[in-house]
């Protein structure tokens, strides 16, 4: 099967990290019209320094646009299946949807991979900005999407870390067809230099919901 690119087509995926959490689908309700993706960062006080939500409380999203979840956590091989159910109920359907994973927590990365697609999701994995390319190697032709960290991953509203521009280019020259995820201090500035590299699903927490007007954050982004 052929991947098709849409890598000529910037792809928008608002972070809910950085919106209201009480407010939690009204939030979402609001951006729907205007983004791609919903990106939602699973953290679990362990792979990375904060706490956010489960599986029991994505399930409750209501959530038109296609999910984008982001599993920052220890042994994600025991969560799956839970989150893909969770995805099921939060947007009717999983097959427009990622599960992504980190590189860094899984020591079985294939079998990881082979199980978010058994469940029918989307499979991604992501990198910290530390970790090699070469690490996904092996992997790379399974992936329906790489996300490679611009901040060490944990808090939103983090500096964007330059030095990681050349893995989205190294990646876009091996795998012209996938779709590249950057994910961390993404504002107008930054998203350009992540474009030019080569990505084209474009996360931010902080610059959109942070901003006056959502939707105009929104639109700098493309």
């Amino acid at each position: 099967m052929v991947r098709q690119a849409h890598h000529d087509r910037i792809l928008i995926a608002p972070s809910i990290l950085s919106s209201d959490f009480g407010r939690i689908n009204e939030e979402i309700k609001a951006i729907e019209p205007h983004c791609d993706l919903v990106h939602i960062d699973v953290m679990d006080g362990h792979f990375v320094p904060n706490l956010t939500f489960g599986a029991p409380v994505v399930a409750k999203m209501k959530c038109g646009r296609p999910m984008d979840v982001h599993l920052m956590i220890e042994n994600p091989e025991k969560y799956i299946e839970d989150f893909a159910s969770a995805i099921s109920k939060a947007h009717g359907k999983k097959d427009d949807c990622y599960i992504t994973v980190h590189q860094e927590t899984c020591p079985h990365l294939h079998r990881t991979i082979q199980q978010i697609k058994n469940t029918g999701c989307k499979a991604a994995v992501a990198i910290n900005p530390a970790t090699p390319i070469y690490a996904l190697e092996p992997v790379l032709a399974d992936l329906d999407m790489v996300l490679c960290m611009t901040v060490n991953p944990g808090f939103g509203g983090q500096e964007f870390i330059e030095s990681v521009l050349p893995k989205f280019k190294e990646l876009r020259r091996r795998a012209p067809n996938l779709n590249l995820e950057v994910d961390g201090g993404i504002n107008e500035k930054t998203v350009k230099l992540a474009v030019k590299a080569g990505a084209n699903v474009i996360v931010a927490g902080s610059y959109i919901f942070g901003a006056k007007d959502r939707v105009k954050a929104i639109e700098s982004l493309r």
